[in-house]
């Protein structure tokens, strides 16, 4: 009898602790961003924070009324990395862009071509040899995401604050 009920015991004392844990590290209201559901997995997250505002949007809306907003753009992108003969390595970045407010469905409406644009950037940066050895250094990151901007700008417009790389790795064939 009491095998049986062990267990049960541990697993409420655990959902205890993790429930407990949650609630206790659950941030103040006022420090989560707002998260706005646009259908087909995309989500935005806004900001009014002026230290996560880019300065060059400050005197663009006198009342302050529209931040900036984060667009996920889905899907990661792959990029392989070719070596004389076959692929010797795969890239795997995931993009973020920063924008003016109410330009969402504009960059989702444009995806297509942001992705054909970023892609272009990517492969050139990989042939270049951008994705060699240190490729997260500062430098060559800096680099990359310069391109992309202004690659996303060449679609957007000045609508486009900025390009985040939210994740990327490299992945060598064997």
């Amino acid at each position: 009898m009491l095998k049986k009920l062990l267990p049960v015991v541990l697993a409420l004392i655990g959902t205890g602790a993790g429930v407990g844990a949650g609630l206790f590290l659950m941030p103040a209201e006022g420090d989560v961003p707002e998260v706005a559901d646009h259908g087909d997995d995309h989500a935005v997250v806004t900001s009014d924070d002026p230290h996560a505002a880019d300065e060059t949007h400050k005197g663009d809306d006198p009342h302050g009324s529209a931040g900036n907003e984060y667009v996920k753009i889905n899907n990661q992108f792959v990029i392989p990395i070719m070596g004389a003969k076959r692929v010797e390595a795969l890239v795997v970045a995931a993009i973020s862009l920063e924008v003016s407010g109410g330009t969402t469905q504009v960059v989702y409406a444009r995806e297509p071509k942001l992705r054909d644009v970023f892609l272009q950037v990517m492969f050139d940066h990989a042939n270049i040899g951008g994705f060699e050895g240190s490729f997260t250094s500062g430098e060559r990151m800096e680099i990359l995401r310069s391109a992309l901007l202004d690659a996303a700008r060449s679609v957007l417009g000045a609508d486009v604050k900025d390009v985040l790389i939210t994740e990327i790795a490299r992945q060598d064939a064997a």
